[in-house]
């Protein structure tokens, strides 16, 4: 029986405990480059066994909010490893995670103002971004109609990701986290209710509708190793009109064999419950257990008690908690001495700078 304190080996490195910290997007980056208080914010927080970065925009038209840090450039690469050399003087791991929005973009966060892109050209319904709005201020924007991409521009985006994995580890990141969950790119190709395209990426067979998400693993495995490279999913989610379709569960059980065969880090699902959408059902957990055979991340509505519950239970591996870590910078301390957990200031949660940021104390110890 696993407890949350326990270790636990992950690709070739071992954990302190089994909690990770969740990506959560916190715009502190006006100008895209991660910074000293970037650096402070993980290092307060890298007592957990695990740190996945916020999303980090893999190119220039990946993004769909602004003041986030990318990975893309040279100053990008040297603003990262002020924050992976602050984590492992810690020592703590650090994973960043790779991201394109594909769809859940706006003209304005686009470079020259071009369209977003997609496996489609369908627009995401009731869906927004963070971008300028029409007063030229920071805001919450309706998604811009999409363009499909070519299937040359397809190869071009697969060998983006693969190039920012290098980054990621030139910048000293111990691996990469593929964001293909959340209604981003990887799972508008995934989703047959979204792919609608005529090429090999169609979404007629589960081959042709997985060839995106496992493209892009392969090229990054040739690039930084399998056992560096690690996959966020949200099967049954519905965020940014992603939609349940009949054989959901036939394809991530389909997609499980695929990377179970890869040797990856770690598989993370996020279950979208705690953001109003479809929860991941229990025994789909199971299910996927018996076709995944690695390590299980497993992020949504995260507490201490469910947490313990899904270890007992060998659910999972690895619990990620995403809010409680931006209140309690301590958390990993206060989950195992059961004291309070402070709640964030949400009106801080994107945008600004040390406030509501870096700020949160530690539990004050007699």
């Amino acid at each position: 029986m696993s407890s949350l304190f326990d270790p636990i080996q992950v690709g070739t490195l071992t954990l302190r405990n089994r909690i990770a910290m969740a990506p959560m997007t916190r715009a502190r980056n006006p100008d895209g480059v991660a910074n000293d208080l970037t650096a402070l914010y993980y290092s307060q927080r890298a007592s957990a066994g695990l740190i996945i970065t916020e999303g980090t925009p893999i190119s220039r038209s990946a993004e769909g909010f602004l003041a986030i840090p990318g990975i893309y450039t040279t100053p990008q690469i040297d603003g990262w490893r002020k924050v992976t050399q602050a984590v492992h003087a810690t020592g703590g791991v650090i994973y960043t995670q790779l991201w394109h929005v594909g769809r859940v973009s706006h003209v304005s966060i686009q470079p020259g103002g071009i369209d977003p892109v997609s496996s489609t050209s369908r627009i995401a319904r009731n869906s927004q971004a963070w971008g300028l709005t029409e007063r030229g201020e920071p805001g919450p924007v309706d998604v811009s109609q999409p363009r499909a991409l070519t299937t040359t521009e397809v190869k071009a985006v697969i060998r983006d990701f693969a190039q920012a994995a290098a980054n990621a580890i030139d910048a000293g990141f111990d691996g990469i986290e593929l964001h293909g969950a959340n209604g981003y790119l990887i799972e508008q190709f995934l989703n047959p209710l979204v792919n609608d395209r005529t090429d090999e990426y169609r979404s007629d067979t589960l081959e042709n509708r997985s060839r995106f998400l496992l493209e892009v693993v392969d090229s990054v495995i040739e690039r930084i190793g399998a056992q560096r490279t690690a996959i966020r999913l949200s099967p049954f989610g519905g965020l940014f009109d992603m939609g349940l379709y009949e054989d959901v569960e036939e394809t991530y059980l389909y997609v499980a064999d695929q990377l179970s065969r890869r040797g990856l880090a770690y598989v993370h699902f996020m279950d979208q419950l705690s953001r109003g959408s479809s929860p991941i059902p229990r025994d789909f957990l199971q299910k996927f257990r018996t076709h995944y055979h690695g390590t299980l991340v497993l992020a949504g509505g995260m507490t201490k008690e469910r947490a313990e519950q899904f270890l007992r239970d060998g659910m999972i591996d690895i619990a990620a908690f995403g809010e409680p870590f931006i209140a309690n910078p301590d958390l990993v301390e206060r989950l195992r001495n059961d004291w309070p957990l402070l709640k964030p200031d949400r009106a801080l949660s994107y945008g600004g700078g040390a406030q509501g940021y870096t700020d949160y104390p530690t539990y004050p110890i007699a």
